[in-house]
Parts: C-alpha cells; sequence; structure tokens
C-alpha cells in the first residue's frame, strides 16, 4: 500500500497511469460499452486530478475559491456531467503534465541557489590543545584556528595564519581563475581550498560569515515582489472573478432566450473557464525574476528583490565613491618626509593616532609601524583628520592640509602641497608629511565605457577626497563630473540634485560612510568583498567581488529579465484573449482551451527559464 501511495505522489507515474486508462477508455467506448469507458474515465481523473481536487476543496474551506485549481476542478466535473467525457479527462491530464513541466522548471530554475545553499559548511575542523577537532560550524568562536585541507570549503571567515595555497572564489564572486593565498590573506567562507593545507584564524561567527549573509539575502530576495510581479497579483484579484461572472451569464442567458440549448451553453462556459485560467501569468512572471536572482547571484551580483530590477534597467545615472569602489582602496605608503625627527618617529606618531580608527588609511599608517602606542584620547575631525593626546600634554594630529590650517600649523617649510599627503603636527608644528598612493582598479575604465555604452548619460564622482586626487581618478577612468571633500552629509545632498534629474539613479560604495547614499539612491550598490556590514545592509544590490564590470552585467540581467517577464504578459494575455473571444463564439473547443491555458502557460515558462542564462556584453 505504502509502495502504491508513493507512486502516485510521482507526477510522471500519474500521467502514465492515467494516460493508460485514458487510451483504453477510448478504445472501449468506440468498440465495447461505453459504461464501461465511463468507468475508466472516472478512474483516469481521479489519477490525474485527485491533488487538483483536493486544492479545490481546501480552498473552499479557505473561502479562496476563485484559483487555477477551483476553475480546472469546475470545466473537467462539467465537462463529465455534460457528456463529454474524454474532454474532461483530457483537460485534467493535460494540466498535470502543464503542472509536471512547471515543477521541473521551478526546479531548474533553483538550481543556482540550491547551489549556493552547498557553499557554508557546517562543520569545522578546529586546532585545540589536544589535537584537531571536529565541530560544528556554529560552535567555533572567533579567534579559534581552523584547519583547511585540499579539497575543503572554508566554513568560516578568516584569516590565513599558516601554509599558502590557490583557491576557487567562483562561488562567491563568480570569478572563474583562482586566487593565491599565504599568510595575512582573508578567507570568505565558501571558498574551496584546490591545493595546498591552511591554518586559519577565524575573524567571525558563522552566522556573520560571508556565505551566510549571501544565503540570508538570496533566501530574502523574493519576498520584495517587482512592478511586473504587483501588476499580475491585482490583476489575477479582478481578473479570475471576472471570467467565473461571464462563465455563468454564458451558461445561463443563451437558454434563457432559445438562443442555445442548456447542454451547449454549459459546455461553451466551461471551455471559457478552462480558457481564463491565469496559470500561465501567475507561474511564468514570478519565475522570469526569479530565474534572474538565480543567474544573477551565480555571476556574483546579488540582487535583494524583484523590485530591484526595474529601477536598475532604468538607469540613467551613476554615482561612485572613489576609494576601495574605483580604487583599490588598500593604500600603502609610497614616501615619508620627516622634518627634524626620524623617520621611524614619525611613522610611529601618525600610527598611534590612528589607533583606534579602521579606516583603510588608517590601517596603512599603522601597517608601517612596529612601535604604536595607545593614546590617552582621540577626537576624530570628520573630513579632516584626527586628534590624538598621545601623552600627559603632548598632542599630535594627523590629517589633510585643511585640519593643518585649522590647528594653525606653520606650514612654511613646505614649498608645493604634494598629491596624496597625510601631514602629521605635533602641537603646532608640522612634523611631516607621509604620502599615500592607492591605485585605480584595473577594470575601472573599460567597466565606466561600458555603462556609458548602455545608455548612462551622467556618471559622477563623490568623494571626500582631495580634489585633485578625485579629478585625477575620474579623468583616468572617463567619468564625465568629479565632486571632493564631501562628507558623508553633502554626499547624500549631491546624490539627491543627481536624482532629481534622472529616470533612476545607481550609487555604488562601500564604506560605512556610504550607507546614507546606498539607502537613497534608486539603486544601491554596496561592494561585497570590501565592504563593510552597514553598506551590504543598506545596498539594494550586492557584488561579491571587486570588480566593477559586474555593473554593466547588473543592468543587463535586469533589462533582460524585465523583457522576458513582459514577453511572457504580453503573449500570455493576447493569446488567451484571442481564444476567449473564439470561444464566447462557440468556436474554441476544449483542447483549444487547454492549449490556451497549459500550452501557454507552458510556453511562458521557457521562456521565463532563460533569465536563468546571464546575457552577453
Amino acid at each position: 500500500m505504502k509502495r502504491l501511495l508513493k507512486l502516485f505522489k510521482s507526477d510522471i507515474a500519474r500521467i502514465v497511469v492515467a494516460l493508460i486508462f485514458f487510451i483504453s477508455a477510448l478504445i472501449l467506448e468506440q468498440s465495447i460499452s461505453p459504461y464501461g469507458a465511463l468507468a475508466l474515465y472516472i478512474a483516469a481523473l481521479l489519477i490525474s486530478g485527485w491533488s487538483v481536487f483536493f486544492d479545490a476543496v481546501r480552498g473552499i474551506i479557505r473561502h479562496d475559491l476563485l484559483d487555477e485549481k477551483f476553475l480546472m476542478s469546475i470545466a473537467s466535473i462539467g465537462a463529465m456531467i455534460v457528456g463529454e467525457w474524454h474532454e474532461g479527462v483530457a483537460v485534467m491530464l493535460f494540466f498535470l503534465v502543464g503542472e509536471t513541466f512547471e515543477h521541473h522548471a521551478v526546479r531548474k530554475s533553483r538550481a543556482s541557489i540550491r547551489a549556493l545553499m552547498d557553499i557554508c559548511p557546517d562543520e569545522a575542523c578546529v586546532l585545540t590543545d589536544g589535537g584537531e577537532e571536529v565541530m560544528d560550524a556554529e560552535d567555533v568562536e572567533i579567534g579559534s584556528t581552523i584547519v583547511i585541507r585540499p579539497g575543503e570549503r572554508v566554513p568560516i571567515d578568516s584569516v590565513v595564519i599558516s601554509g599558502s595555497a590557490d583557491v576557487d572564489t567562483s562561488s562567491m564572486t563568480g570569478e572563474p581563475l583562482p586566487v593565491a593565498v599565504s599568510v595575512g590573506s582573508e578567507l570568505s567562507s565558501g571558498f574551496i581550498v584546490t591545493n595546498g593545507l591552511l591554518h586559519a584564524k577565524t575573524v567571525r561567527v558563522s552566522g556573520d560569515s560571508a556565505a551566510a549573509r549571501i544565503l540570508a539575502l538570496v533566501e530574502n530576495a523574493n519576498e520584495s515582489k517587482s512592478r511586473e510581479e504587483s501588476f499580475i497579483t491585482k490583476f489575477s484579484r479582478y481578473y479570475t472573478p471576472a471570467v467565473v461572472i461571464i462563465a455563468l451569464l454564458v451558461a445561463i442567458i443563451p437558454p434563457i432566450f432559445n438562443l442555445r440549448s442548456l447542454t451547449d451553453s454549459i459546455y461553451t462556459a466551461l471551455t471559457f473557464l478552462v480558457i481564463s485560467c491565469p496559470c500561465a501569468l501567475v507561474i511564468s512572471v514570478p519565475m522570469a525574476f526569479f530565474g534572474g536572482i538565480g543567474g544573477a547571484a551565480s555571476r556574483g551580483i546579488l540582487f535583494k528583490g524583484g523590485n530591484v530590477f526595474s529601477a536598475t534597467a532604468r538607469c540613467d545615472t551613476v554615482a561612485l565613491d572613489k576609494t576601495g569602489t574605483l580604487t583599490n582602496g588598500k593604500f600603502t605608503v609610497k614616501e615619508v618626509i620627516p622634518f627634524g625627527i626620524e623617520r621611524e618617529q614619525l611613522l610611529s606618531l601618525a600610527a598611534s593616532c590612528e589607533y583606534a580608527s579602521n579606516h583603510p588609511i588608517a590601517e596603512c599608517i599603522k601597517s608601517a609601524s612596529d612601535n604604536i602606542i595607545p593614546p590617552i584620547s582621540v577626537r576624530e575631525q570628520a573630513g579632516y583628520g584626527v586628534i590624538a593626546e598621545i601623552s600627559e600634554g603632548y598632542s599630535c594630529a594627523v590629517g589633510n592640509i585643511k585640519l593643518m590650517e585649522k590647528l594653525s600649523v606653520d606650514l612654511s617649510k613646505l614649498s608645493v602641497a604634494p598629491e596624496g599627503a597625510l601631514y602629521v603636527a605635533l602641537e603646532d608644528k608640522l612634523a611631516g608629511i607621509i604620502i599615500l598612493s592607492d591605485k585605480i582598479k584595473s577594470e575601472a575604465e573599460s567597466a565606466i565605457c561600458s555603462l556609458h555604452r548602455l545608455g548612462v548619460k551622467r556618471t559622477a564622482v563623490l568623494s571626500g577626497d582631495r580634489e585633485e586626487n578625485v579629478s585625477r581618478v575620474a579623468d583616468t577612468v572617463g567619468i564625465r563630473e568629479a565632486y571632493a571633500s564631501l562628507t558623508p552629509e553633502q554626499k547624500y545632498k549631491k546624490l539627491e540634485e543627481l536624482i532629481s534629474g534622472s529616470k533612476s539613479t545607481m550609487y555604488i560604495g562601500d564604506g560605512i560612510n556610504d550607507s546614507p547614499s546606498l539607502a537613497r539612491a534608486d539603486v544601491g550598490v554596496a561592494m561585497g568583498s570590501v565592504g563593510q556590514d552597514s553598506a551590504i545592509e543598506a545596498a539594494d544590490i550586492v557584488i561579491m567581488t571587486d570588480n566593477l564590470s559586474k555593473l554593466s552585467e547588473a543592468i543587463l540581467i535586469s533589462r533582460k529579465t524585465i523583457n522576458i517577464s513582459w514577453q511572457n504578459i504580453i503573449f500570455a494575455l493576447g493569446v488567451k484573449g484571442l481564444i476567449l473571444i473564439l470561444g464566447l463564439l462557440g468556436y474554441a473547443n476544449m483542447w483549444l482551451a487547454v492549449f490556451a491555458d497549459v500550452g501557454v502557460a507552458v510556453l511562458a515558462i521557457l521562456n521565463s527559464m532563460r533569465a536563468l542564462r546571464a546575457p552577453k556584453q
């Protein structure tokens, strides 16, 4: 009995068995006994439609009558009652075929997202005093040492403390080339170690790791409906009751005025119901966006919901942060110019002032000195720098030239203010200059060029850096507008000016200072591999690699997904509208009705599956 129940849970098995009964009934009806054929027709109807009937009854109990399963149940049972046995069974049998195809399509469209579910191992090998211990990744604390062997995935975000290897980052970034890592390299959960043994120190708990954040984003993405999905939801709310009322009128009015027999009128009404089922719309349009989300995720681009696609597709203005977005965000000390003190002492003073900061510039300064003294107190001057009390009555300031001027520091030793310079002052005297460099990303120029080719009319850099640095970067990569020395509030206001004159504005950033602008933009894009949590939280799209070429790819994916959804809407409504008219005029039978429902749904689903493939740039 259990095997029989399991067999009938399989759609394929139900189709095969119901089809055998259906063909046998057709043969029996023509040759021997019509009533014996009826028994076989009923058996075929129950086998193919029991789940549909069950859902229809459940809908009645829940006062949710007007869904496609209720309409199909009424149509198939009604056809049996008026004597159109083979058509009544055919309606349900082909509906089951359509549902089976739909389930297969959904499973395929989920493939890329299911693959994401495997990127984060449940267990981690932790190095303890007693040796190696395998434990649940959720139980591993920050600062623990984990062991990752060749072929294994990194279970938790960590930093390599021993060993070197090549790692496959494609599951997280979409980039196919392996990346070499060694001591000091950061590892994101989900990376695969292809060779070499690594010991790494965890920097986050499992629940906050990169892979966990990706999964959370993708799992929540479908909760936000696109404009097209919202249109279908509202449309179905009025469409389905309307066609039921029309079907009732078609069944009742002609017999009253002796225009048609009751049997013919009921048959026409049932045909009308089958044609009107909104399966193609309610299935294929959401599937197009689900496919778009899954296809983008496989490329390392995470859309937080279907509602993001429309704004991204219409994007004609792009604003970008500079440091960490257009540039690598990894500063190096290019030159140290001390005035009256030793080079190492100058670096030590600057690093001590930046002791509590995690800004990329501060990290660079701290990495350049081996002698860092925790300051007594630190005052940060937003947009200027920091002032720290290194010891009792002994203050030091590190920042831009504006901070030096604000503190009335004697700058007479300067002949020219160097580009990319950080100034260090003791009390009111200039102690030295540290010149930093930050390389422009190699793909930045081609990425901006691609955006312009896609119809982005306005590009701008919004940065807190000095004007000469911002202008240099903008000119190099081909960005048309550059705005420098902006505080987070000024960035926000400048972005509002850009938004007021555009169809849709995209802002790209990576830091906490970008969070207000990311939230305000029509489309906020966070650089996931270097971005801070606040930026990722505020963004609509997260790019899990620093590669700026993903911006144009995100726009292309959005446009393709939107196009597919509207193709489905127009095709489904057009075909259904035509056959509905033919049905009302009596020219469409139940077989044509089945095509209008199941056939259109299958074709629309096939079209939706194209969203899984990334478009060519």
